[in-house]
């Protein structure tokens, strides 16, 4: 099982914060946005006055880094914490999809609808997703599963697993 400081195993149920935490001074555009991403869903919670002043320049601060970045990952999404996005060009993820914690996705990534499945699809935790992928319709993603680069993925994918291909397929489960 792979991990983040050699030590431990990453979770796929406890979201590792500090992966997504930009440096300040330094240009994370990717952590930017997902701390503008954070931001608004945190005010949208909270409610009240002062939370509805504020979320308009959160909305703005979420354009600007969904511009620079060319990501799209609409603001009413649902995704757990610890989301790694070391390239964060051309992502699409779909606002009814599930995205569990401490995943990874490579640029040119999308989670959509569209599939042989009706309805969005719903990744565990701890996913690594590889570049070119795309996750379409109702499928379900186990916990520590591979998606390999450009795979398109219409079934669902065992926990574990590692899929590659067009259409994907399900080649063998990784080693613990």
């Amino acid at each position: 099982m792979k991990t983040s400081d050699n030590t431990a195993p990453i979770s796929a149920t406890e979201p590792d914060w500090s992966r997504e935490s930009p440096v300040p001074g330094r240009y994370e555009p990717a952590k930017n946005l997902l701390a503008a991403f954070r931001r608004y869903q945190r005010l949208k919670a909270k409610g009240g006055i002062m939370a509805r002043a504020l979320r308009p320049f959160v909305v703005l601060r979420h354009r600007f880094w969904s511009a620079v970045t060319g990501a799209d990952i609409p603001l009413d999404s649902h995704i757990g914490g610890g989301l790694l996005l070391p390239h964060p060009n051309g992502i699409v993820i779909h606002p009814e999809a599930r995205i569990g914690p401490n995943c990874l996705f490579f640029q040119q990534v999308t989670i959509g609808m569209g599939g042989r499945k009706p309805g969005a699809p719903v990744i565990g935790g701890h996913v690594d997703i590889g570049a070119g992928a795309k996750i379409l319709g109702g499928v379900t993603i186990g916990d520590h599963a591979l998606i390999g680069a450009n795979a398109v993925v219409l079934c669902d994918v065992p926990p574990h697993a590692t899929a590659v291909g067009i259409p994907a397929r399900v080649i063998a489960p990784k080693k613990s």
